[in-house]
């Protein structure tokens, strides 16, 4: 065999090798929807990354995303940063293509009722696997004990943390983790709020209060991103949870 064929055949091999056990997905076709249809706006007061449902609704670009996190294969992920940045995109890319089966909606909540919520409900397929939002955050991205999920992964609604405008991966994840925490907690039209000696933030920490325990107590979470707030204030997880969509 000659060098050529020989460079020829060791790169087929490199490409396929990198094709079949890819610890990641090429996230770029969401990385496309996130920058043709988010931007910041500020809706009824509220601070807020607002989704273009309406336009993404055509977008190919979509589609392929969707038929990426069914078709690809989770056994090859092997980190917890590679489990971790693939299901918080798969969670929100789930969330998505809810509100748009069910286009138009005022809420992500109309889609379910009260004996059979939306959470509960199978919203498509990851990895050959049939699963629904509630079993995507609590079975799996839960389990792997990092409570700045709760700052990445987004219920398609108002209040919820802002959709990160880049994919999330495992290389990067932990500054990603960082910046989406910082922006939630920074903001004082859904995240965090002082008033007078008391500091009001998002339901999120009463609702999972138990996740942030891990790691601490959720006051020394919050502080972690907020270290300006001043000793001794009372801290309240009580801020109003606005459940209107994120978007148009």
């Amino acid at each position: 065999m000659t060098r050529h064929c020989l460079f020829l055949f060791g790169l087929s091999m490199a490409l396929a090798f990198r094709i079949g056990y890819a610890a990641e997905p090429d996230w770029s076709n969401y990385g496309q929807i996130l920058a043709r249809h988010l931007s910041e706006r500020t809706v009824a007061g509220t601070r807020l990354a607002w989704l273009n449902y309406t336009r993404l609704k055509s977008d190919p670009a979509f589609t392929r995303a969707i038929a990426q996190i069914a078709a690809f294969p989770v056994d090859n992920l092997k980190s917890r940063e590679e489990k971790l940045a693939f299901y918080i995109n798969a969670y929100n890319i789930l969330a998505i293509k809810t509100v748009l089966d069910h286009w138009p909606v005022e809420s992500i909540k109309d889609v379910g009722n009260l004996l059979n919520p939306v959470w509960k409900r199978p919203v498509g397929n990851v990895g050959g696997n049939a699963l629904s939002l509630d079993e995507i955050e609590n079975d799996i991205l839960r389990r792997l004990g990092e409570p700045r999920i709760h700052m990445a992964i987004v219920c398609a609604s108002k209040s919820c943390p802002d959709l990160h405008p880049e994919p999330y991966t495992a290389a990067k994840l932990n500054m990603q983790l960082d910046s989406a925490s910082a922006s939630y907690l920074n903001n004082p039209t859904k995240g965090l709020r002082v008033e007078g000696t008391a500091v009001r933030v998002s339901k999120i920490f009463d609702w999972f209060g138990e996740d942030f325990e891990q790691k601490g107590v959720v006051e020394a979470f919050i502080r972690t991103y907020r270290p300006d707030l001043p000793q001794g204030l009372e801290i309240k997880a009580n801020l109003p949870y606005d459940w209107t969509l994120n978007g148009e």
